[in-house]
């Protein structure tokens, strides 16, 4: 079900598997971060390296590409800012004791987590970290940003929201939401069996949610610290998130993706066909985009659920993915950049905001933290 992809290029520059891929606001560019404690900077005009960044020394875990800077984190304990023109080092922030797992730029501030078990923002121009977030009992996974203007003018909140608020998630089974400016805990969201994998937060109704190896997404009152709701129809851990227009994409070591009702709670559909976990997902212009730990990446019709395309190549787990234009970028744990036509692929209609018949969800066979363990490409 579902034709093959067409490869456009492939870019194995990285010597060793690349962790993290992101792509430039203004769509110019794309950042690979990777094993070998390099990143690279590429176009997306011809998909060729443009500059590597050279300076961790050890692997890169994760990166963020701006229009002028590129941040990337690593297992040195460091985060490094560069400059996209000249492939230059800028900063070197250092404070945090174990390995960097996450980072956020937003509002001229740097966000970052790590294996110490704590959090901290930095001023992007300043290398020592002006708020520490002490609190978790385990690594801190993943990182998400309200700013002030998102959140309510509320007189008796405006002290302790007026920096806006962090979210953060953790392997101790909890995700805990910040207040920037003072740095103190505003609450703690409990409720999880297991380590929270990733996260993603509705800015608009001031609503996190947050998924877990106990198999289920959770939607959470960042405000209140209330549970909303539980999503409970998955069958492994929940490895990815994706929120789009009320309706929330959760892709699991089930083997599947699941598209809800993000106000509700009702699943709307299931996109199966995926051999490995599902590692990463991008919803782009009605498509559904996966990556898996069986080497594949995937498109879907995200109205219908149809498989349309099977995107094979890669020799390992495929870690992120990215589109732009008519381009579908993948890295994958085999070290590989590759480049795929997606031309064809839009759906004109918007994704459905009510549950599909019943009939064709059971006919239909269809962000490096919480990432599938690599695993041979399979035979198809």
């Amino acid at each position: 079900m579902g034709g093959s992809g067409s490869a456009l290029r492939v870019c194995a520059d990285h010597r060793g598997g690349i962790n993290w891929l992101s792509l430039s606001p203004d769509g110019r560019r794309l950042l690979t971060g990777s094993e070998d404690g390099t990143a690279r900077l590429w176009s997306t005009a011809d998909g060729r390296c443009c500059a590597l960044l050279q300076g961790h020394e050890s692997y890169v875990t994760f990166c963020q590409l701006e229009d002028e800077a590129a941040f990337t984190c690593s297992a040195d304990c460091t985060i490094r800012r560069w400059d996209v023109q000249t492939g230059q080092c800028l900063q070197v922030y250092r404070g945090h004791t174990s390995i960097v797992n996450r980072i956020l730029v937003a509002n001229d501030q740097l966000f970052s987590s790590s294996y110490d078990r704590t959090a901290r923002v930095w001023t992007v121009d300043q290398e020592q970290a002006s708020q520490e977030f002490r609190g978790h009992r385990n690594c801190v996974l993943t990182l998400a940003y309200s700013a002030p203007e998102d959140l309510p003018s509320d007189p008796c909140l405006e002290a302790a929201v007026g920096g806006g608020l962090l979210v953060t998630s953790s392997t101790d089974g909890t995700a805990k939401v910040w207040q920037v400016a003072s740095g103190c805990c505003h609450q703690t969201l409990r409720g999880h069996t297991g380590a929270v994998l990733c996260l993603v937060l509705d800015a608009s109704s001031h609503t996190a949610f947050t998924g877990s190896t106990d198999a289920t997404v959770r939607a959470w009152d960042i405000l209140s610290g209330e549970q909303l709701r539980v999503f409970r129809e998955h069958q492994g851990s929940v490895i990815c998130l994706e929120l789009v227009d009320r309706l929330l994409y959760s892709g699991s070591a089930d083997r599947t993706v699941k598209c809800w009702l993000a106000d509700t709670g009702e699943r709307v559909r299931t996109f199966p066909a995926h051999r490995h976990s599902v590692s990463t997902l991008k919803y782009h212009a009605g498509t559904l985009f996966t990556g898996s730990g069986d080497a594949c990446a995937r498109a879907f019709d995200a109205q219908s659920g149809v498989l349309q395309r099977v995107f094979r190549g890669h020799t390992f787990v495929i870690n992120c993915l990215q589109v732009h234009g008519q381009v579908l970028y993948t890295a994958s744990h085999d070290g590989v950049l590759r480049l795929w036509d997606v031309s064809g692929l839009q759906s004109p209609s918007p994704s459905p905001r009510r549950p599909a018949p019943k009939r064709s969800l059971s006919r239909l066979f269809s962000n490096k933290v919480a990432c599938a363990a690599p695993v041979p490409l399979q035979p198809a």
